[in-house]
């Protein structure tokens, strides 16, 4: 079970009211970048304590979502504007909680201005929910009891997600968009896999879903791109709205990832999923709204404005593709927390030609210890070859903490061969 913190959480209506004013370390970036920010700050402020699904905090944060989506110009679905449903016993890591614990979705629509293509429909969707107090949810389970704010997992992609219902307010497009604020990200994908299941708008006339998931941290303006082939109009779409926002895009191709575009996917819709890639506070208590990239995220939030009303205002039908997934049973995130023993690496997932280069290490880590860094392409750890991510999950999942390996790296024009300890997560 997980342990509440002793300090009670105000209710929701007094939660409700602006937080004090702080400057942020940031370029000023007008009045869109003002609302993101002030989005981002309520969701990840301690007071909600890390919004893990079924916690007083998540449902402050779900009232918070509903206020903001009223105040842009969406209404409630025919079912109001909270679709709650109840973790199964099944799901992952649903022996640390309660029994009968019940998430929600939040579902605002902005109804299409052409009176035939309306009945159809665009979602875009970002969940809010996060890690709560951490321990077996985090990636430093030792910190178990601290507050997990996830400023960028994912109270980045739900402001942008209500930016985005603002802006396409002002001109409505064709079609509908449903906005889905979705809960259960973290506990296995619950809220959207639910609202597949009970869509607001028939899934034979959702034309397409888009994702915001992890937006806060751009960097070097590189933007990766899931689901740029699961229909065959998505990459000239890409290259034509990228020509004004000037992102440097890395595309992957596949419809399933570690998001909620996954249940759409599987769905049989076309998808997208935004994400500005991993960095060192993932899934940690330090993932803090300080460090947000404020004037990245307006530019993701106008350019996932652009995508969802471009989607939304074309004649035609989008043509589904059915991308060759990972060879594998779940097709889940090859980072799930707990996966094998623990090395410390945080991985670029953009991806690099026969190996896994890294952006950076864990402080104290045994991947920080044997002399790992920022920019090592990891190309062998033990006897196992690594091409790619999942073969590095592979490799430490059939290691145990405590065991010594040898890794192989390329480092630069040079090859170097070092030798870690294994340890357990937050060890």
């Amino acid at each position: 079970m997980i342990r509440r913190s002793t300090l009670a959480l105000a209710a929701a209506a007094a939660l409700a009211a602006p937080l004090a004013a702080q400057s942020a370390p940031r370029a000023a970036t007008g009045a869109a970048g003002d609302r993101l920010l002030a989005d981002v700050r309520y969701l990840a402020d301690d007071r909600l304590e890390g919004r893990l699904t079924g916690t007083p905090g998540a449902d402050s944060a779900a009232a918070y979502v509903q206020r903001r989506f009223r105040e842009v110009g969406l209404r409630p679905p025919p079912g109001g504007w909270l679709q709650e449903f109840t973790v199964p016993p099944g799901a992952p890591l649903a022996a640390h909680l309660p029994k009968n614990l019940r998430g929600r979705n939040v579902i605002g629509v902005l109804d299409g201005r052409d009176p035939a293509l309306r009945r159809e429909a665009v979602v875009v969707g970002a969940h809010y929910d996060h890690l709560g107090l951490g321990g077996p949810f985090a990636l430093d389970p030792d910190s178990t009891g601290a507050v997990h704010n996830g400023a960028d997992d994912n109270a980045s992609g739900t402001a942008a997600l209500i930016e985005i219902a603002r802006r396409l307010r002002d001109r409505p497009p064709a079609r509908t968009v449903v906005f889905v604020a979705f809960g259960g990200e973290e506990l296995g994908l619950l809220g959207s896999t639910f609202y597949v299941r009970h869509p607001a708008v028939p899934l034979d006339r959702t034309v397409a879903m888009v994702n915001l998931d992890m937006v806060g941290r751009l960097r070097n303006d590189r933007l990766i791109v899931y689901g740029v082939a699961t229909a065959r109009e998505f990459p000239a779409l890409l290259d034509s709205l990228n020509r004004d926002a000037g992102f440097d895009i890395f595309r992957q191709e596949d419809g399933y990832g570690p998001s909620d575009q996954t249940a759409f996917y599987a769905a049989r819709l076309p998808v997208l999923h935004l994400f500005t890639n991993l960095h060192e506070d993932y899934h940690r208590s330090t993932d803090d709204w300080p460090k947000i990239n404020v004037e990245g995220l307006a530019r993701v939030a106008e350019f996932g404005s652009r995508i969802a009303s471009a989607l939304a205002d074309r004649p035609g039908p989008l043509h589904f593709v059915e991308v060759p997934g990972p060879a594998r049973a779940d097709r889940g995130p090859v980072l799930t927390p707990g996966y094998g023993a623990y090395l410390g690496t945080i991985p670029d997932l953009t991806g690099t030609p026969g190996g896994v280069r890294l952006t950076g290490v864990r402080a104290g880590s045994p991947a920080e210890r044997a002399g790992l860094r920022a920019g090592d392409v990891i190309t062998r750890i033990g006897d196992r070859e690594i091409p790619d991510l999942q073969a590095m999950a592979d490799a430490l999942r059939a290691h145990r903490p405590g065991d010594a390996v040898e890794i192989v790296v390329k480092r630069g024009d040079s090859t170097a061969t070092l030798r870690a300890t294994l340890g357990s997560r937050g060890g």
